[in-house]
């Protein structure tokens, strides 16, 4: 057996569609052809959106595609004490800061003129150690973010490959795509930033094979990576399944469900040749 390990990680938040299916056999497709292992991981550390029948849909959608999988599976809500060890190792690095911010103020904050643009401006790194101290009194709320700037620091020049190519980390590209990501928040335990990059290097996961929706995060991923001492797989983002109007496939939007395809008569066959991986 070769040491190509790569998986497929949905959320137990919706039913999967054509574009799941598209992205799960491409991933098996790649490790059974290189007579490596397929694994399947499953994302439910948002314990406010996932639901067990969801979990439970997924595994039997994957089955009738005639996907198999390595056992037992990994779910990201068994492991959240994982998560906290190595935010914890972000923190003691003095690259974590808390973020009191609102979604609305952030809005507002990056709508104003000379705004940030697109990423959170930065607001609570430039707090002093009272005015921090004073809203981590009062209990308010707030986020765990990573400083990028110190971050960058600390790592140095990076890069990974992607498709077999080798692709430096931008600094700057990062700082204006990304900024300083959310690491954490009170209900939600751990970004899927942080828990990627720790289930990743955990499984011994060699190549991530996953839509190119989520190439953006590659280079952050790459700084976590480097900041936790956890190795780098080799990355391979494919392209994304679009509707008749061009928009990308998504749960939100009312994807036609795998169970619903089925259930119209549709079979796996017809799925693969829809999906030019017969």
């Amino acid at each position: 057996m070769s040491d190509f390990v790569t998986r497929f990680a949905p959320s137990p938040n919706g039913y999967l569609h054509l574009g799941h299916a598209f992205s799960a056999l491409t991933a098996f497709t790649a490790a059974r052809a290189a007579g490596g292992r397929f694994l399947l991981r499953i994302e439910d550390i948002d314990g406010a959106r996932a639901r067990p029948e969801l979990e439970a849909a997924i595994y039997e959608d994957l089955a009738w595609l005639g996907i198999a999988w390595e056992t037992p599976v990994r779910r990201q809500s068994e492991h959240l004490d994982e998560y906290a060890a190595a935010l914890a190792r972000l923190e003691a690095m003095g690259l974590v800061y808390p973020c009191f911010c609102t979604r609305k103020e952030i809005e507002e904050a990056l709508a104003a003129p000379h705004g940030a643009g697109s990423v959170y401006p930065g607001t609570c790194r430039g707090l002093d150690r009272t005015a921090r101290a004073t809203r981590l009194a009062s209990g308010r709320p707030f986020a765990r973010r990573l400083d990028l700037g110190a971050a960058l620091a600390r790592t140095g020049p990076l890069a990974f490959t992607e498709s077999g190519v080798a692709v430096a980390v931008d600094p700057q590209r990062l700082r204006t795509e990304i900024g300083d990501a959310v690491l954490a928040r009170k209900d939600v335990p751990a970004s899927y930033h942080l828990a990627v990059v720790h289930d990743d290097a955990v499984q011994e996961v060699s190549v991530v094979i996953r839509g190119a929706d989520l190439a953006f995060a590659t280079p952050l991923h790459r700084v976590l990576q480097a900041l936790l001492g956890l190795p780098t797989p080799a990355y391979r983002h494919h392209r994304l399944l679009t509707d008749a109007s061009g928009r990308r496939l998504a749960k939100r939007d009312g994807a036609a469900t795998l169970r619903a395809l089925r259930a119209a008569g549709m079979t796996a066959d017809d799925v693969r040749a829809h999906l030019e991986l017969a």
